[in-house]
C-alpha cells in the first residue's frame, strides 16, 4: 500500500490540493490530533528525508532570536556577521536564509548544523502537532514538496472513509 501511496506522489498531491484545502476545513481536530503521532512515524519510517531535502533546497525555515544565537555560537561568529552572511528579513519581518538551497545543506542532503538547526527544521514538516491542522496553508504548501506531509493528509483521507 504505501508503495503505491508515494508512487508518483508530486503529480498526486498537484491533482488533490482542492481536496486537502476541503479536509482540513472540514476534520474533527480532536480526531486528527490522536492520529498524528503514528502516521508521522509511519511516514517517517518510509521516507527517508536524505534522498529528498526538498525543504532545505526549495525553503527556508524562520530563524528565531534563540536559533541565531545558537547556532552563530557553534559557528564561532558573532550574532551580526552571522545574520549578514547567512540571512535576511522575509516580507513577514522574520529571517530567513539568503539564499537557496540552504548553505548548510551539503551535496549529501546532510546539514552541517543538524545539531544545532533552527526550532523550525527540528519541527518539519508539523505532523506531529496541532500546526498540521491551525495553519492550513502552510500544510497545503508542505503536501505540495513534502511527501511525509502528502503521505500524513493521504493516510488521514482514507481513515476518514473507514
Amino acid at each position: 500500500m504505501t508503495k503505491d501511496l508515494l508512487h508518483n506522489w508530486e503529480k498526486h498531491s498537484r491533482e488533490r490540493q482542492k481536496l486537502y484545502k476541503q479536509y482540513l476545513q472540514k476534520a474533527d481536530k480532536n480526531t486528527v490530533l490522536r492520529q498524528l503521532p503514528q502516521l508521522h512515524e509511519e511516514a517517517f519510517a518510509k521516507v527517508d528525508c536524505l534522498k529528498c531535502a526538498n525543504c532545505c533546497k526549495n525553503y527556508s525555515p524562520r530563524f528565531k532570536t534563540p536559533d541565531v544565537k545558537r547556532i552563530a555560537k557553534h559557528l564561532r561568529m558573532k550574532e551580526s556577521v552571522f545574520i549578514d552572511t547567512y540571512l535576511k528579513v522575509d516580507e513577514e519581518g522574520d529571517f530567513v536564509v539568503k539564499s537557496t538551497p540552504c548553505p548548510f545543506l551539503g551535496s549529501d542532503n546532510y546539514c552541517s548544523i543538524y545539531d544545532q538547526r533552527p526550532s523550525d527544521c527540528h519541527r518539519f514538516p508539523y505532523t506531529d502537532e496541532d500546526v498540521f491542522l491551525k495553519r492550513p496553508a502552510l500544510t497545503l504548501k508542505n503536501t505540495s514538496f513534502c511527501p511525509i506531509s502528502y503521505y500524513v493528509i493521504e493516510r488521514l483521507i482514507a481513515e476518514e472513509k473507514r
